[in-house]
């Protein structure tokens, strides 16, 4: 077990993947598990390592689970490490048929087994929560400097005052003709597709 640990460990201090991917409901970038492999495999390469993808699914009462495995394989000794993520699927999607929301499902359950196995830290990733993240800091020396942060434009929902940063207010705005945190327009979305 000692060759796949320590190449994880210098894999996953070398591994940088950059939220490449934008979703313009919400207007946050994330990482797709496409652009985690992306990144992965050279530094894989370069420590004798593969890694293998596999999915299951997993039946619970009428829910149904996609199990997706991550596993590092060290090539010369055969050690592996692995990881599971899970995703529910869900009955029906607007505009996708049961193997698109199968594969939708794969494809979010291979991200989060990425991102256990390799370290990723997703918690301030919007898609991870739908619910964006923002710090709302700045130093004396910051405003000495006359830089200042988009939260201290204050803006804020209509519904709830809660701080909105500035691209958020943008797109709410333009998609709703209101600022809206992203649990109203969450709400407002669903209310929409439901009429």
């Amino acid at each position: 077990m000692r060759s796949v640990l320590k190449a994880l460990k210098k894999i996953q201090s070398e591994l940088v993947a950059p939220k490449n991917q934008l979703n313009t409901f919400g207007g946050y970038k994330y990482r797709s598990a496409e652009d985690i492999l992306d990144a992965l495999k050279p530094i894989a390469t370069a420590n004798e390592c593969v890694v293998v993808l596999s999915d299951s699914v997993i039946s619970s009462g009428d829910r149904h689970y996609v199990e997706s495995k991550a596993e590092l394989i060290h090539c010369e000794s055969g050690e592996r490490i692995s990881v599971s993520g899970y995703a529910r699927e869900e009955l029906a999607k607007k505009g996708m048929d049961g193997s698109q929301i199968t594969g939708a499902s794969s494809s979010y359950a291979r991200k989060y087994a990425l991102n256990g196995l390799f370290a990723i830290d997703d918690t301030k990733d919007s898609d991870s929560s739908n619910k964006k993240v923002v710090s709302n800091v700045s130093t004396d020396d910051d405003k000495k400097k006359g830089e200042f942060s988009s939260m201290e434009k204050k803006f804020k929902c209509s519904k709830c005052a809660s701080g909105i940063d500035e691209t958020v207010y943008k797109f709410s705005v333009r998609k709703y003709k209101e600022p809206l945190c992203y649990t109203h327009q969450n709400e407002k979305r669903k209310k929409i597709e439901s009429t």
